[in-house]
């Protein structure tokens, strides 16, 4: 579905699915991960410490690849749903009744949190910069949510929006 798409027609509504992958995220944060084995070594060379360490490095990775590597986004009559990560967790459902506006905003580096992150005001699922889009409930809490085409999301909410039976 692309953002040209015809307006919205009561009864009918449209279906949106997309998935934003992060790699170099990832292998960043392994690279940062790196100089903490030689960081942890102590004058007497103990092998276990240095075991664990590297125990706790490999962990680390592997849950960061799992839950915090991609954002899954499916827009509809359900509402927003976002699954974070290989395994598709954490995740949540907005309510298209809880979305107050759905709105196309261009993210900046500096905001992009790398994954999930959660304040009294605001949710952010983001791994990458650029065009986002950016979800206004009810409650006044702001959700940002990575996707590959924002303008179909903000779409696929209004023809749910309209599709509804008032």
């Amino acid at each position: 579905m692309t953002a040209s798409a015809a307006a919205p027609v009561p009864g009918r509504y449209s279906v949106y699915t997309g998935r934003v992958t992060n790699w170099w995220m990832v292998v960043a944060s392994a690279a940062a991960l790196l100089p903490l084995p030689f960081l942890s070594r102590t004058s007497d060379d103990q092998g276990e410490l240095l075991a664990v360490v590297l125990l706790l490095l490999v962990v680390g990775l592997v849950l960061e690849i799992l839950t915090g590597s991609s954002v899954r986004t499916t827009a509809g009559p359900q509402g927003v749903i976002v699954h974070l990560g290989v395994l598709g967790w954490p995740r949540h459902r907005y309510p298209v009744e809880e979305i107050l506006l759905a709105e196309v905003i261009d993210l900046k580096g500096w905001y992009v949190a790398g994954g999930f992150w959660w304040t009294p005001r605001r949710t952010c699922w983001t791994v990458r910069s650029g065009p986002t889009v950016r979800l206004v409930l009810r409650s006044g809490r702001t959700v940002t949510v990575s996707v590959p085409d924002p303008a179909a999301v903000v779409a696929a909410v209004e023809s749910s929006r309209v599709a509804r039976p008032s």
